[in-house]
């Protein structure tokens, strides 16, 4: 079996980074291989990320905005730490995102750009595995995994998005979203030999914006959103993993009149990561978004994860 110690230097990494769905205005859905592993009490991670992100931008017509585009460098810092809560294995992350966007288009039959340069909403988020791997030093978790080759954990968690990133009212492409997001989420991780299975499901509930373009209200709906993954270990230091997501929902209003806007978007994403050291890994993702809809963005992302192992 693989030494417990080893597999996790070279999976940490997953708790970087993820991807950004559709504008930067709304990154609540993402895609995270290895949600709910196991990290044992008394360690803690520190990463950092980067991406960049491409691709089309599906405005309402009515905005008179046709062929926008967006380009965007993302750089992320996450810091993670387990701990026991009651007899639980719980885990707080924090997650502090900035972005260098630009975006382009034909308004009104003439061709504008703009650009914002900012950090955008951070994310505080608490997890409980519920079922599975026991809140335990490093020796007691290897020993539970030596144990238990097969193994399933059940965890639930709450993440809340803060509204701290840039954001001007009088402006319609923003960084920040001046609301709060709230996340409840409920997974599932199997693991067996080398390979794991995840399933991840959330509902995402935004409050009302009050002082969205124009001076004026904007509420929106709940979204719906679930992610899989299949994961496989090739040996100490290296793994891979296939990953889909989708969301569908999130249909929103202006000053009480419902907009035509409802969102069904699919995402897919191939992962690596290696390890570089006992204590620092990396992960290196290329993730995919699609709308089915008139609304929404078409984006190809290109991510590049470090993480540390304090």
């Amino acid at each position: 079996m693989i030494s417990f110690k080893k597999d996790l230097n070279k999976h940490i990494v997953t708790f970087i980074i993820g991807t950004f769905l559709c504008s930067f205005q709304n990154f609540a859905q993402d895609l995270e291989p290895r949600r709910w592993n196991a990290l044992p009490l008394g360690t803690q991670v520190l990463g950092g990320g980067y991406a960049f992100t491409s691709g089309d931008i599906l405005l309402d017509p009515a905005l008179n905005l046709e062929d926008a585009k967006i380009d965007a460098h993302s750089v992320i810092i996450q810091y993670v730490r387990p701990f026991k809560l009651g007899s639980k294995l719980a885990r707080v992350d924090v997650k502090l995102p900035a972005s260098f966007a630009y975006w382009k288009g034909i308004l009104n039959g003439e061709f504008a750009s703009t650009n914002r340069n900012g950090f955008m909403d951070s994310r505080i988020r608490l997890s409980v595995n519920l079922i599975g791997p026991p809140a335990a030093q490093p020796k007691e978790l290897f020993k539970y995994f030596k144990e238990n080759p097969v193994n399933t954990t059940v965890g639930a968690s709450i993440a809340i998005t803060l509204p701290t990133g840039l954001y001007h009212a009088d402006k319609l492409l923003n960084l920040g979203q001046n609301r709060f997001v709230i996340r409840p989420q409920v997974g599932v991780l199997h693991n067996w030999g080398l390979w794991s299975f995840e399933f991840t499901t959330s509902v995402i509930f935004f409050t009302n914006n009050n002082n969205f373009f124009g001076g004026n209200t904007r509420s929106q709906k709940p979204m719906l959103a679930a992610q899989t993954h299949l994961i496989k270990r090739f040996n100490s230091i290296l793994w891979a993993s296939l990953s889909v997501g989708t969301g569908t929902g999130s249909k929103s209003t202006i000053n009480n009149e419902s907009k035509d806007d409802r969102r069904n978007d699919v995402l897919a994403s191939l992962s690596t990561g290696y390890s570089i050291s006992k204590r620092q890994s990396l992960k290196l993702a290329y993730i995919y978004s699609r709308t089915t809809r008139l609304i929404g963005s078409n984006t190809d992302s290109i991510a590049l994860g470090w993480a540390l192992l304090l």
